[in-house]
């Protein structure tokens, strides 16, 4: 597991992982409305069995398979300057190119398809990291660790008010202004999500005319949201790269380790934010709470994760499914922006219009087909092709050359 080759093969297989549980978590964003990423009760109040749904997500995938992702973005970023950089090219000015087609890239995906695109978002935070690609591994560990805590801490302390709000109202004890300021934000939510809906059922001209008059700041308000996790992450990633973590250089007992105690840690411990989600049934004004309380287990149980696929992958990568996967990482950003097409055609109004109609428990059946399809047709590409379509088409773009694509045949 030392050669370059190797590494490559490694990330990949984690990011053919971390594409294919995107899709699990964004499913609830693509089915409708936004709010129902948080709620199985809303629009409608969802069965026992939603919940039950909901809550394996929360548990297995939400905000585990965004770390996942991002820490292999940050690596992915220090392998690609480093590669260039041994070619005898400018690394960091063809990260920078690679950064800014990103961003344009997450623009149109906004535009076109759908208001959860995290490619802006990714680019934009991409360019903070890069101006710290050149400090030491330690130094980039401990300024992300520094930054997250202190946004986890900070944040926890300041919404312990709104938590408090929450568990009065549903207990009855809540006072005359808790209870007003609970239901007006109640209404608008619910407002909110009614005209979400009806948006959706529309075309794609009327609802690229929303974006651009109504929200033309939506993806820069998304990066500086996430940029308190984004940030962190691609540092670690970065500091993991260069450790020789992804490529299967740590001692086996401590990767044994970090991926037992990750995972089992990070599950038991995203527990009591997820019982008081259930508890309090899922407050619509306050149950984005969870997110930050679960912030510290979902990082934990991603570092579990990536340590415990970076143990399999000498042997999984032997197999049908590594083969498979790893395809699927190769080509994660056409997978990407595929499964966007594919879930915005199901759910959109210019498709098959079941936006807000699909039930949590159902929900996961459009998983299947979409992760069913990428690992169907990723491996068969990548045999006649060197990469997939829009990584090819990025790359060009950054090269500023039409590059072949073509496989040379023998």
């Amino acid at each position: 597991m030392s050669t370059t080759a190797d590494r490559v093969e490694t990330l990949d297989l984690i990011r053919g992982v971390a594409v294919l549980g995107i899709l699990a978590v964004n499913i609830a964003a693509f089915a409708g409305p936004m709010i129902a990423t948080q709620s199985p009760h809303v629009p409608a109040r969802g069965s026992a069995a939603d919940e039950a749904m909901f809550m394996v997500i929360e548990l297995l995938f939400v905000g585990k398979m965004r770390m996942l992702f991002s820490l292999l973005f940050g690596a992915s970023m220090m392998l690609f300057i480093d590669r260039m950089e041994a070619a005898g090219r400018h690394g960091t000015m063809l990260q920078a190119r690679r950064l800014g087609w990103l961003a344009l890239f997450g623009i149109a995906h906004y535009l076109l398809f759908w208001w959860g695109d995290i490619l802006f978002a990714y680019a934009a935070i991409g360019f903070v990291a890069l101006a710290m690609s050149r400090l030491p591994a330690r130094h980039k560990a401990v300024i992300g660790a520094i930054i997250f805590a202190g946004f986890v801490l900070s944040g926890s302390v300041a919404t312990y008010p709104d938590a408090q709000a929450a568990m009065a109202i549903s207990d009855g004890m809540a006072t005359a202004a808790q209870q007003r300021e609970h239901a007006t934000a109640v209404v608008k939510i619910l407002k909110e999500a009614n005209a979400e809906i009806a948006l959706g059922q529309q075309g794609i001209v009327p609802q690229l005319i929303d974006r651009v008059v109504n929200k033309p700041f939506w993806q820069v308000n998304m990066a500086l949201f996430n940029a308190w996790e984004l940030l962190p992450m691609m540092l670690f990633g970065m500091a993991l790269q260069s450790s020789g973590f992804f490529a299967g250089l740590w001692p086996r007992d401590k990767l044994k380790r970090l991926a037992l105690v990750g995972i089992a840690a990070g599950l038991i411990a995203s527990l009591p934010a997820l019982y008081w989600a259930w508890r309090y049934q899922y407050p619509a004004d306050k149950v984005w709470l969870v997110g930050l309380w679960s912030a510290l287990p979902r990082l934990i149980t991603a570092l579990g994760y990536a340590a415990a696929l970076v143990l399999a992958a000498p042997r999984l990568l032997a197999t049908w499914l590594g083969e498979r996967l790893a395809a699927a990482g190769r080509m994660a950003f056409s997978n990407y922006l595929g499964t966007t097409m594919l879930m915005t055609a199901i759910f959109q109004g210019w498709g098959m219009g079941l936006i807000g109609k699909v039930p949590e428990l159902y929900q996961p059946l459009f998983v299947l087909l979409g992760w069913g399809l990428m690992l169907a047709w990723s491996k068969p590409w990548l045999a006649r092709f060197r990469q997939g379509p829009l990584e090819w088409l990025w790359r060009s773009l950054v090269e500023g050359r039409r590059l072949s694509l073509a496989r040379n045949r023998t």
